[in-house]
């Protein structure tokens, strides 16, 4: 019962940082959401996984509907498939969404033949890759397939339970993987959306290995900002 306050402020978060990126007036180009519950599960007629509300989902949605972006394109490299992401952008072909995960894992979605109408584009990845495996389905799958999309606006789904240290899954990505990462979407964000890019907190179990991580990631996030 005390989940659902905190979830409403989590939506409204992206909705915030969606208005501060998008009012070209303000000089924010990119916008980071440390919130909680994360929302990448919540699917458009449940909430499931520790996730209530699709926190970027609702906010690509409302960058849409109040600022006429129309081509929203979320990128999510939290360790498990963000089946609810995907649930709600699978059949419109201007909403992208491109996720690296681990495979077989929670909640079991996320395979290469899930493309929805040609804008969902998995890339799993096996139990104990590293990064330079989540480097080359990045250059191989995600990134080219954002690049041709030609996104409005970016969203991230900053999840980093893929870290070596994170006791929910098998996967052994380090605070440099996830900085690269960052920098080239927001490499993408710069070229087709004016740097506009809004990242949103997912999961993360091992608090001190969160902590590194979410620090590398807004220090990218500021780098592509100046």
């Amino acid at each position: 019962p005390k989940s659902w306050e905190p979830a409403l402020r989590a939506v409204g978060a992206g909705l915030a940082a969606v208005d501060r990126v998008m009012d070209g007036s303000s000089g924010i180009a990119n916008a980071f959401c440390q919130v909680r519950p994360c929302g990448h599960h919540a699917e458009h007629e449940r909430a499931m996984g520790f996730c209530i509300f699709s926190n970027v989902a609702i906010a690509g949605l409302y960058a849409r509907k109040k600022y006429g972006a129309e081509r929203i394109a979320v990128v999510d490299f939290d360790v498990h498939h963000g089946n609810g992401t995907q649930d709600i952008f699978w059949s419109d072909k201007n909403l992208y969404f491109g996720s690296t995960h681990q495979m077989p894992l929670y909640p079991g979605t996320g395979a290469l033949s899930e493309t929805g109408v040609g804008n969902i584009w998995n890339a799993p990845l096996r139990p104990g890759d590293a990064g330079d495996r989540f480097k080359e389905a990045f250059e191989s799958r995600i990134l080219p397939a954002l690049r041709s999309f030609g996104p409005d606006i970016v969203l991230i789904s900053a999840g980093f339970d893929a870290h070596q240290d994170d006791p929910l899954a098998n996967l052994r990505l380090v605070e440099p993987d996830f900085a690269w990462a960052t920098a080239k979407i927001a490499e993408v964000a710069d070229k087709h959306a004016h740097g506009r890019l809004v990242s949103m907190l997912e999961g993360g179990y091992n608090l001190a290995a969160l902590a590194k991580s979410v620090g590398v990631h807004v220090k990218a996030l500021m780098d592509a900002g100046t």
